[in-house]
């Protein structure tokens, strides 16, 4: 049973735990019911729609590794706020981020809070960030939006953690390498699986 919050808990059968890649799970998560989506929005979002369609679960755990210049390297952040940071379609007069005529917000507003853990706005991109420099969010991924999207209109309970494995700055790549590997371990201790 993991424990999100004062009012919500879930048994691991009732879990996905979603990644993007296996490193960030590494042997840590091999007993559990686990998606690998690959890296990107789209893969995400097929991936994970497959996934559903197959497992059918009672939530959906985003976890893997981000970027911020916000907060420190190490770090577990609980995200509840996404966006599409390449989203830009300001010459046509929508306001940046905003998905032109999909009806959703520019921020997307979906996800649980864990006690204990930070929070987060996550902007979402299918470009590396080493030049994070936008007020608009303080973490940076290439897939959570897509994963709350989806599950906000399948109507799945949504929690996503993100380790901060760099700066999303110029040493950005060299970080991530180190860190990438550290999650898993970050990830288990936080779930009680280690």
């Amino acid at each position: 049973m993991i424990k999100i919050n004062q009012t919500a808990s879930f048994a691991f059968e009732d879990i996905l735990f979603c990644f993007a890649l296996e490193s960030e799970a590494a042997e840590v998560f091999k007993e559990n019911n686990v998606v690998f989506t690959g890296i990107g929005k789209v893969n995400a979002a097929y991936e994970l729609t497959k996934a559903i369609q197959k497992k059918k679960p009672s939530i959906i755990i985003n976890l893997g590794s981000a970027g911020s210049s916000c907060f420190q390297k190490g770090e577990v952040i609980c995200c509840t706020q996404f966006m599409q940071r390449d989203m830009d379609v300001r010459g046509l007069g929508f306001a940046q981020y905003e998905t032109p005529l999909s009806g959703l917000p520019t921020v997307l507003k979906y996800g649980l809070l864990m006690d204990n853990l930070q929070e987060g706005i996550c902007g979402t991109g299918d470009n590396f960030e080493m030049e994070h420099c936008s007020d608009a969010y303080n973490v940076v991924d290439m897939e959570a939006y897509a994963l709350a999207m989806i599950a906000m209109k399948e109507n799945i309970p949504f929690l996503c953690l993100k380790y901060i494995s760099d700066g999303a700055d110029d040493n950005a790549a060299e970080d991530w390498t180190v860190q990438v590997h550290k999650a898993a371990i970050a990830y288990g201790k936080l779930l009680g699986l280690i």
